[in-house]
């Protein structure tokens, strides 16, 4: 046992007689010590100590120059305080003093002269074992403060994250009232521009046919960032349409879509601002176009308001390993630490009155339904960078709006929503495929002329003054359990799982709703009513 010890250690001997050294190391040597370091000048025992970090020290006391008790000062000095190692006092002065001085400095075993080598031994082993069992505690204390120190930083992330997330989910909630009365107002924006498409096509200018596309795709494009708004904290949902967009022409699109802003008004204020761009070609990925050219809109108009005595924007795409990279980046005035940590946050604005700290949390929202990452390098007065990486998803995978067949017969359909502008609306596009409608503006008319009428279908706006159209559908389907019905909610998303619970409910419409949307609405209720049926 004591060889086994032994063999793992590294000695130093400190004595002033050179045959209490060679004894000493031949005796050690028969055990294999791995090193062992002798020396009779007591000067050289610190410096011995720090070249070969030895396992234990075997200190004579009474030696010229420096005794004992000088060397264990220096040593104790020279020993890390969370270290443990031994000094075994080999002396001929064997006085109760003596040894007490000497535990008291450092020694950790005290031994007489003449020796004993077996005593020596055994007495070198205790402490070799100490000191063996004191190193792998240490390591251990070591390797657990390290995990720790991993665990601690992995939940500080997490919790960030999570807090952000709350964020992001509270100002969605908050955001869902407003998204409503907006997309009210979209939907008739949206749905008279479709309406009035048509006849400007044959009677009006293609100048005039060009002015309504813009507004009619104004509109969509407001329908995106509204659900923005209220979707800030969700997931993509694994329906979700996402086609081939290429990011170097997106670029360019936004780049032309900012100008009047960079350009045109910068300029009428004497203030100079050049964009450069880099826009190589780079492959597809899997994305919603609306949602990001709304991104790099955001972030070149960041640019701008971080330029007020103008400079250099540069928008530079790129294409490394599995991702394509868009990086925005700006002369302008930089931000902090801190205020590069806070900037995605809803609401944190660094503009005063004139900011509403939505847009870089909209850029963020719309990245991770992306599934991408945004890193943001900046500096006080030297300008900042966004820099966005999206992996390059199976593109041949996504897919577009699909055209659905149209119902091939006339429904009859009642349409009910206590705003009448838009239920006339709805109607308007129901007849212009060839439908028979009636409306209603509250629940209470639509019971009544449901139950006078023969319908094939009901569409019913959710939020109405007193029965809402879940109750409502409800009170239908007590009438006419075969009748489908079509739930239209400004809340979009939000209403998706109180609508699946509902039996009342066959499918849930959001606003703003388009003719497309209804067509296919139509197609898929009337298909299913159709199969259970015949089953």
């Amino acid at each position: 046992m004591p060889k086994a010890i032994i063999s793992k250690a590294k000695l130093l001997i400190v004595d002033d007689e050179p045959s209490n050294v060679r004894l000493l190391e031949r005796v050690l040597e028969l055990y294999s010590a791995a090193e062992i370091i002798g020396t009779t000048d007591s000067r050289k025992a610190l410096s011995l100590f720090l070249e070969h970090e030895p396992d234990l020290v075997l200190l004579d006391l009474n030696m010229p120059h420096l005794d004992g008790f000088a060397v264990m000062k220096q040593l104790q000095e020279a020993i890390p305080a969370d270290s443990y190692l031994p000094i075994l006092v080999l002396t001929a002065d064997i006085t109760a003093e003596t040894k007490r001085r000497a535990l008291a400095a450092g020694a950790k075993d005290f031994l007489t002269k003449p020796l004993d080598s077996s005593e020596v031994v055994l007495r070198i082993k205790n402490l070799l074992e100490n000191r063996f069992l004191h190193l792998e505690m240490l390591n251990q204390v070591r390797d657990r403060t390290t995990q720790l120190e991993q665990a601690l930083e992995k939940l500080s992330s997490t919790q960030e994250h999570i807090v952000k997330q709350e964020r992001l989910r509270a100002l969605g909630m908050m955001a869902g009232g407003v998204a409503h009365d907006f997309n009210n107002a979209l939907t008739m924006m949206l749905g008279y521009g479709e309406l009035l498409l048509p006849w400007l096509q044959e009677h009006a200018s293609s100048k005039e046919v060009g002015y309504l596309h813009n507004m009619i795709s104004a509109a969509q494009d407001a329908t995106h960032v509204v659900g923005r708004l209220r979707e800030f904290y969700r997931p993509a949902e694994h329906n979700e349409i996402r086609v081939a967009v290429d990011l170097s022409q997106l670029a360019e699109a936004a780049i032309s879509l900012t100008a009047p802003r960079w350009k045109g008004s910068r300029r009428a204020e004497g203030i100079q601002i050049d964009l450069q761009s880099d826009l190589p070609d780079v492959p597809p990925i899997a994305g919603n176009a609306a949602e990001l050219r709304e991104v790099l809109t955001n972030l070149i108009f960041n640019a701008v308001d971080a330029m007020p005595d103008g400079g250099v924007i540069r928008v530079v795409t790129s294409h490394v390993g599995n991702e394509v990279t868009i990086a925005v980046s700006d002369t302008g005035i930089g931000m902090t630490e801190t205020e590069r940590a806070r900037c995605l946050e809803p609401f944190f604005t660094t503009k005063g009155e004139h900011g509403t700290g939505l847009g870089l949390a909209v850029v963020y929202g719309i990245i991770q339904r992306h599934g991408g990452a945004i890193e943001i390098q900046s500096q006080k007065g030297c300008g900042t960078t966004f820099l966005i990486r999206i992996p390059i998803t199976a593109v041949e995978a996504a897919t577009g709006p699909q055209s659905c067949p149209a119902v091939d017969r006339a429904l009859r359909i009642l349409v009910v929503d206590d705003q009448e502008i838009i239920a006339e609306l709805v109607a308007e596009y129901l007849k212009a495929d060839g439908h028979f409608t009636a409306t209603a503006v509250d629940s209470s008319e639509a019971l009544a002329v449901f139950s006078h009428g023969v319908f094939d279908l009901v569409i019913t706006d959710q939020s109405m003054p007193g029965m809402n159209g879940m109750q409502l559908a409800a009170a239908i389907k007590q009438i006419s359990p075969e009748v489908p019905v079509i739930l239209l909610s400004g809340f979009g998303e939000e209403m998706l799982d109180l609508a699946s619970n509902a039996n009342c409910v066959d499918l849930l419409l959001g606003k703003p709703v388009c003719a497309a949307d209804l067509r296919r609405a139509l197609f898929q209720v009337t298909s299913a009513a159709e199969v259970h049926a015949a089953a």
